[in-house]
Order: structure tokens, then sequence, then C-alpha cells
């Protein structure tokens, strides 16, 4: 069973201490598991401001309910139990709100936010680093509650179907039958591509080569030569907005007129990664001298084509995360 610890530490000692009243002791017995607690419920929520809500959440009930351990289990897997309930939690709250439909009536994955690479550098995370790729964690949210979280404690985290059973306060046989059901709709969604498309280039230099050639033809606002890095059956889609673009000429269509009403010259672009994947931040023009970001892009290749572009506006709040900056002088 995977328990998401990267540092050994005294546990006994540091929860005797905390047990005690010592919040500080708390902080450092919780530290190791930390990031990789919240990846656990970025993978189940799909969005990471709603992932470090959960945590916070998760942190805050762990304290509150440290006389409930018992330590005849290891800690970091009380930790999971919480945190996957308070996403559970987390999601059916969403379930109240009306679902979004593409043009095509195709569920939109309509909470969906990218992960900076940057957060995922731990040994524990970067070790299931597929499974936060955004081809998986959008398709993550289209499955049940249940499904979902059935299908993490037992195919990214390994645990058992009777562990995943006690959490979820179910039989194995009803675990068993979720985890086939959600790696069914998994793996049918992800072979479609209608959301994201899994990040497969044929090598790290063909990625790094195509996506110079992308930030070099946006600069020289060629549409053209932004279509010819694109597979044929390429798709965009941005969500939670209900569009879904399929094709080098819809897609060319979108960037000669979209962004910035087609003056791609007033937005730039810097490179970033997302997801385990090439990513850029959009930043622009604001008339006066500077530029402020606005939004990301995630790219997914397979072969030296893009296969997929997801887009993310209006969250300029992530570029903190990025490590980028909100704004910069032209």
């Amino acid at each position: 069973m995977t328990t998401g610890a990267v540092t050994p530490v005294d546990e006994s000692a540091l929860l005797s201490a905390a047990r005690g009243g010592d919040e500080q002791a708390f902080e450092r017995l919780l530290a190791p598991y930390r990031r990789a607690l919240q990846v656990h419920c970025y993978r189940l929520l799909g969005s990471l401001h709603d992932a470090e809500d959960a945590l916070q959440d998760t942190s805050l009930r762990a304290w509150r309910g440290l006389d409930r351990f018992e330590p005849r289990a290891p800690f970091g897997v009380w930790l999971y139990r919480i945190a996957t309930n308070v996403s559970l939690s987390a999601i059916e709250r969403r379930a109240r709100i009306p679902e979004v439909l593409d043009p095509q009536g195709a569920e939109i994955a309509s909470y969906l936010q990218p992960y900076p690479d940057r957060l995922l550098e731990t040994d524990a995370v970067i070790e299931e680093r597929e499974s936060v790729g955004l081809a998986y964690v959008s398709v993550m949210q289209l499955l049940p509650a249940r499904q979902r979280a059935v299908l993490v404690l037992r195919d990214v985290l390994g645990w058992s179907a009777q562990e995943a059973a006690d959490l979820l306060g179910d039989s194995v046989a009803s675990v068993n039958s979720a985890l086939q059901r959600a790696r069914e709709k998994l793996e049918r969604e992800r072979a479609a591509g209608r959301l994201a498309r899994d990040h497969a280039p044929a090598s790290p230099e063909v990625e790094v080569r195509v996506m110079r050639r992308f930030l070099a033809a946006w600069e020289a606002v060629d549409v053209d030569a932004i279509v010819k890095l694109l597979a044929g059956d390429a798709v965009m889609t941005m969500p939670p907005e209900p569009m879904r673009l399929e094709g080098t000429r819809a897609i060319g269509d979108f960037f000669r007129t979209v962004p910035a009403a087609g003056a791609l010259e007033r937005i730039r672009l810097v490179l970033t990664r997302a997801n385990g994947q090439p990513a850029v931040a959009a930043y622009m023009d604001d008339n006066g001298g500077a530029f402020v970001g606005y939004g990301v892009m995630v790219f997914a290749l397979q072969g030296e084509a893009v296969a997929s572009i997801t887009g993310f506006a209006g969250y300029p709040e992530l570029f903190p995360e990025l490590g980028l900056p909100l704004a910069f002088e032209g």
C-alpha cells in the first residue's frame, strides 16, 4: 500500500507530542505527506485550488481527530482516508450543479485546472506522474465519485480491495465491480480522446523542438505554421466552456479569430509545464505597456505532432503556482 511518505520521521514521538497539543509536532508529522495528499485530492477533484482546500480541510480534521487515530495502521493511511472522504464530500456538493455539455452533447470536465510540474517534484509523486496527466485527470472528472475513489485507491495508491472497501464502507465485491466499470470508462474515454489526448512525444528532444516551433510561429503571427504542427485529428478544448474543436482547420480558424480577436501579436507566450506536459502561459497586452497573465494552454504530443491543446482562460491565480509573474513590462 502506498502512503505517500517521502521522509522518515519519528512518528511515535511526534504523535505523542501532537496529541499533547504541540502544533509544531503535528506539522512535522504531516509534512512528509502534504504534497502527495494534495496530488491525491487533485486526481479526485481535478482542480488545483479545490485540492488545496481539501488538503487544508484534511489537515484540520486530522489535527482535531488525533485522539481517534489508532497506531495499528500507518499514519499515512489514516491521512489518505480523511483526504478521500473530504474529496468525496466536495464532489457530492458539486453534483447539485447541472452538468455542462459540449455542442455534440458530450459531458465536459467542468472542474478542471492544470497542475504545475513544479509542485510534482517529490519521489512519491514522480513515480505516479502518468496519473496526473491531463488525459487521465480530465476523464476522472466524468466518473461517479465512488468509482473515482476506487480507481485511485486501487490503481494509483495500490490499496487492496479490502482496504478500499473498508474506507468506503462497502463490500469487496462492490469495490471490484466499481473498479471494473471505472477502468472500462477510463480506457474508452482516453482512447476516444474527446477531452485531451495522452502525452506521448517521440522523444524529449522532439517535444522541445515542437514547442519552440509553436512559440516562433505565434510570435510571427503565422497561423499556417501553427497548423502544420497539429495532428490531423488534433482536438482543442477550453474547460469549463462547452467548446470542442477537432481538426486542423477548426483549430486554425480559432487562432485566426478568437485570441485577442485574432491579433496574436498582443499576446506573449512563456513556456512552462503542467501535468507532466509542456504548457504555455499567455500574457495579454493591457494597452499600457504591460502584459498581464490571463490563461494557460497545456499540450499533448503524440509522436512529432500536437495531438491536443487544453486551454484554461481566466485563471491568473495559477501563475504564482507555475512560478511565473502575474504581469511584466513590455
